[in-house]
C-alpha cells in the first residue's frame, strides 16, 4: 500500500468546511525519521490538511495511509481521532492545545492513555519529564495558568507521552517570543534524532525548512512546489512568493514611490 520507509502518505486529499472546498487534491509524503514542513500563504489549506489527516475534517476524496506501531500500513481515511494514539500518531493543534482546567500532570496522564493505566504509562511520563524539565516543575499547576511557551512545551510533552512514531504539529511557533521559538524548534530536532517522524505546518517557514528533510508549498489548496528543505529555502521563486522577499520589496517600492511624489 505504501513503501516500506514511508510512515504517512496523503494522496489526492480533498476536504473543506460546509460548501467550501479547501484542499483540492493534495499529496504529502513523510518518510520514517524525517521532518517535513508544509508551508504556504494564509488560506492555502495547511492547517486543514493536518485536521483532515487526523479526522477532525472529513476526507471528501483521496485517502491517508500511515504505518502503525507494528509496521503495518493502515488506511486512516475514516478513522476517528481518538483511535490514532494507539496507532502511533500524535497531533498538536495550533490553538486549544492543552486542557486548561486540568493540571499539568493530568494533561500528561491523558496523553498517555493509549498505553493503558499501568506501569508503562507512568514510565513514559517520567521519560517525557526528563526531556521537559519546565513541565516537571509545574506538575500541580492548572495548565491554563502557564505562559504561552510553557503551554507549548506541555502540549509537546503530552503528545509524546504515548510514545508516537509520527507527530503532527500545527504552527508550534505561533505567538511565541523568538527565544522560545528557538527552544521549540530545538526540541523538534531532538525528537527527530530519536526516530520520531514529523509533519509540521509552520509560518516561520524559513526557519522550519532549515532543519527539514523535505518540504511542500501549498497554494489555493493545491501542491505548488516541493523538494528538499534546503532547496526550497534557497529557491528564488519560493523566496519571492512565499518567504517574504517579494512582499518586502513591494512595500519598499511603494514607500519609495510615495517619497518621490
Amino acid at each position: 500500500m505504501i513503501e516500506d520507509d514511508v510512515i504517512l502518505h496523503a494522496q489526492g486529499v480533498e476536504s473543506g468546511y460546509g460548501d467550501a472546498l479547501i484542499l483540492r487534491g493534495v499529496d504529502v509524503l513523510v518518510r520514517k525519521g524525517k521532518i517535513v514542513t508544509v508551508m504556504g500563504p494564509n488560506g492555502s489549506g495547511k492547517s486543514t490538511l493536518l485536521k483532515t489527516v487526523v479526522g477532525l475534517v472529513r476526507h471528501r476524496a483521496g485517502r491517508t495511509v500511515i504505518r502503525d506501531r507494528g509496521g503495518e500500513a493502515v488506511d486512516i481515511t475514516a478513522t476517528r481521532p481518538y483511535q490514532l494514539g494507539k496507532l502511533g500518531l500524535s497531533y498538536i493543534p495550533q490553538v486549544a492545545n492543552v486542557f486548561a482546567d486540568m493540571s499539568v500532570l493530568e494533561n500528561l496522564q491523558l496523553g498517555a492513555l493509549p498505553l493503558g493505566d499501568g506501569g508503562a504509562a507512568k514510565q513514559r511520563i517520567e521519560a517525557v519529564l526528563e526531556v521537559f524539565p519546565v513541565v516537571r516543575d509545574r506538575l500541580g499547576k492548572r495548565a491554563g495558568t502557564l505562559s504561552g511557551g510553557q503551554r507549548q512545551m506541555l502540549a509537546m510533552a503530552r503528545a509524546l507521552a504515548p510514545d508516537p512514531t509520527l507527530l503532527l504539529l500545527d504552527e508550534p511557533s505561533a505567538g511565541l517570543q523568538p527565544d522560545v521559538v528557538d527552544s521549540i524548534f530545538a526540541k523538534i530536532r531532538e525528537f527527530s534524532a530519536h526516530g520520531v517522524s514529523i509533519l509540521i505546518v509552520e509560518q516561520k517557514a524559513r526557519q522550519s525548512l532549515s532543519f527539514s528533510d523535505y518540504g511542500y508549498v501549498l497554494d489555493m489548496g493545491r501542491n505548488r512546489y516541493e523538494g528538499l528543505g534546503a532547496d526550497l529555502a534557497s529557491d528564488p521563486t519560493v523566496i519571492d512568493l512565499y518567504l517574504g522577499a517579494g512582499r518586502l520589496r513591494s512595500e519598499t517600492e511603494a514607500a519609495d514611490a510615495d517619497g518621490a511624489s
